[in-house]
């Protein structure tokens, strides 16, 4: 659930001691963006900005952040977009999901970053017995993408 439908940036050259809620936090000396969790946990979650992981867009308006945000730390395990400032609830993950994502990005930043390490098995997607159907989930595109069409 989401308790915060938008978030206003503030461009900072510092993260303050002390987060305010529906505020995201954006340092371009430290390349990444902070905020208090959107459904309200009052946990904060850092996303830093680099090919292989999160991208910032600011169009003189609005920040949006790619991809989506999984706080799957986090006990709220929330999964959301910010788009133009929008905060936009996404589907959940299962837990083969979430292994599978975390994998990935742990092979792109050691791609990214040149990081050698022992030669790793190409992931495989996580196996579902049947086809699962997300309540929500045409929803959830159309929220995403209504302001382009």
């Amino acid at each position: 659930m989401i308790r915060y439908d938008r978030l206003e940036h503030k461009f900072v050259d510092d993260i303050p001691e002390r987060l305010e809620p529906g505020f995201l936090y954006v340092s371009m000396r430290y390349a990444t963006a902070l905020h208090l969790c959107c459904c309200g946990c009052g946990r904060e979650v850092v996303t830093p900005f680099s090919p292989a992981q999160w991208k910032l867009t600011f169009d003189g308006e609005a920040v949006s952040l790619n991809p989506s945000i999984g706080s799957w730390s986090l006990p709220c395990r929330s999964h959301y977009v910010i788009h133009n400032g929008r905060v936009i609830g996404a589907p959940s993950w299962t837990d083969s999901e979430i292994e599978y994502g975390q994998m990935r990005d742990k092979q792109a930043r050691r791609a990214h970053y040149g990081t050698k390490s022992a030669p790793q098995r190409p992931l495989q997607r996580p196996e579902v017995a049947q086809p699962q159907v997300r309540k929500g989930w045409l929803g959830w595109l159309v929220d995403l993408f209504k302001d382009r069409w």
